[in-house]
């Protein structure tokens, strides 16, 4: 990780290291690895880290030995994927499996999604993996368009089986099975299984409750991907694999842990950014890997970076006075190139960078990765040094346009240089950016680990939805909205 191109001096990086300290970072990795209930708002400890704890660890939640659990519910799921990818699971008519379909949202569905893009290389190809996250009918209508009923297995992933766009794209799908397969309700049995604590309705929906792989509410849903809702992931990479991205996400934790905040790179990485935000005024964050297969890698980083330190207020209620959170963007490079780097280099706004790139291709063709990388270096260093007015005149632009080919340079950058994306460097990576929003967020002094904000517009939603084809509703919205619900109402002839 170089982040010699940050505008940050040896001053200023032992003033944040000395603020790190006086926010008691090193106390609160070590209440959170421990167990403590540092959700304070949900009563609840935080441990995905106990997730890709190693089989023989501990790590006691109430006097509970919790990694026992999860390496059960590995075991269980080890055994699963492996029935399926040998095609030992048969559906209802006695075909196997060939199509997955995950059904979630939010951390139900960007994470494992993601990971099965980017781990794309790792996958059994006759095994196609697909996700369902919004209810716009269009999104499972073109997921399932050319799936075969009897060869396809819908995971539904829903702590608690009642997420309103999960389950309707559940109930849709089950109505699609059905339809495919002239009826009989027991084929629901043989295509669906449910990632979800609640064995009462993933009874009534017809699955059978063998068949149900739990989690733990001490793993908030953007932190949940090694858990078993990374259960796509294990059918498409496989257990060895998925074993392998635990084995790196494990490493991270342990940097995170031991290491001493001058030589952390969670806490390193955390520390720019608060720099950047809170100090040079940055509002958004682009996160740019030069690697087609981490074409999702920023929308999984939006959610956990600004559903976790998205907030207002600090751990005891008061209004922060403070900016939290920067809008996280970005997409892989060179696309980006020819898309928003203008903006990047010459634009108003400051836009500090993450740039992720690889030294090995899974697809080494011809000098492809020669040119993907001097990208990468090429735009890093243009971003920090430009190139100043009496250079541009000095290559013979006329004096009317030498300011509008000039480049400010100062532009802050860090890079982040792996090997190869494998399994295990796929959880190296996130671990280091769920480190870096903890600590981010340690500083800031809120609670990266609620999610209230997303409440109010669901809530909102369920008293609209009977309003939009029910009988017509008396006016009880603001203006606007009821206005919009009367339109509605009309372009569909109510």
């Amino acid at each position: 990780m170089d982040y010699s191109k940050q505008r940050i001096t040896p001053t200023v990086l032992e003033a944040l290291l000395t603020l790190a300290h006086a926010c008691g970072v090193p106390q609160r990795v070590q209440a959170m690895f421990s167990g403590e209930k540092i959700n304070i708002t949900e009563r609840r400890a935080v441990l995905h880290t106990a997730l890709r704890a190693p089989r023989g660890a501990t790590v006691l939640v109430e006097g509970r030995n919790v990694v026992r659990d999860v390496h059960d519910v590995l075991d269980r799921m080890t055994a699963f994927s492996s029935t399926v990818r040998k095609g030992e699971w048969r559906g209802h008519t006695g075909k196997p499996i060939r199509t997955v379909v995950n059904i979630g949202i939010g951390g139900s569905d960007l994470g494992p999604a993601m990971a099965y893009d980017a781990l794309l290389p790792f996958t059994q190809r006759d095994l196609s993996v697909r996700f369902v996250s919004n209810v716009d009918a269009t999104d499972f209508a073109e997921k399932t368009r050319d799936c075969d009923p009897a060869q396809t297995l819908f995971i539904v992933s829903s702590k608690t089986f009642t997420t309103l766009e999960t389950m309707a794209n559940a109930t849709t799908a089950r109505e699609w099975l059905l339809r495919g397969l002239g009826g009989d309700s027991a084929a629901v049995a043989r295509h669906f299984v449910a990632v979800s604590t609640n064995a009462e309705k993933v009874r009534a929906f017809g699955i059978d409750t063998a068949n149900m792989f739990g989690f733990w509410d001490w793993v908030g849903g953007r932190y949940s991907m090694d858990s078993a809702i990374g259960l796509s992931t294990m059918l498409a990479i496989g257990s060895d694999a998925f074993h392998e991205m635990l084995r790196g996400f494990h490493e991270m934790d342990e940097h995170f842990r031991t290491t001493p905040l001058e030589r952390n790179l969670p806490v390193l990485m955390a520390l720019v950014g608060i720099w950047n935000v809170n100090f040079l005024g940055a509002q958004t964050l682009a996160v740019l890997p030069y690697d087609q297969y981490l074409d999702r890698f920023s929308a999984y980083l939006q959610q956990l970076e600004m559903e976790s330190n998205g907030k207002h207020v600090t751990l005891d209620g008061s209004r922060v006075s403070w900016a939290t959170c920067p809008a996280v963007w970005g997409q892989p490079g060179t696309n980006g190139q020819h898309a928003f780097y203008q903006m990047i280099h010459q634009g108003t706004p400051l836009v500090p960078c993450d740039f992720i790139a690889f030294c090995h291709s899974h697809n080494p063709l011809g000098q492809h990765q020669d040119l993907l990388v001097a990208n990468v270096l090429a735009q890093a260093e243009a971003l920090a040094f430009g190139k100043t007015l009496s250079e541009v005149e000095k290559e013979g632009s006329p004096p009317w346009l030498a300011p509008h080919r000039q480049f400010e340079g100062n532009r802050p950058t860090t890079t982040i240089l792996c090997p190869q994306l494998d399994p295990a460097m796929l959880g190296r990576l996130i671990a280091l950016y769920e480190h870096k929003v903890f600590t981010q967020g340690t500083i800031w002094n809120i609670n990266s680990f609620d999610q209230w904000g997303v409440e109010l517009g669901k809530v909102l939603a369920q008293r609209i939805i009977p309003e939009l084809s029910g009988p017509a509703p008396s006016p009880s919205h603001d203006g606007s909205t009821q206005q919009l619900i009367n339109r509605y109402r009309a372009a569909r002839g109510l």
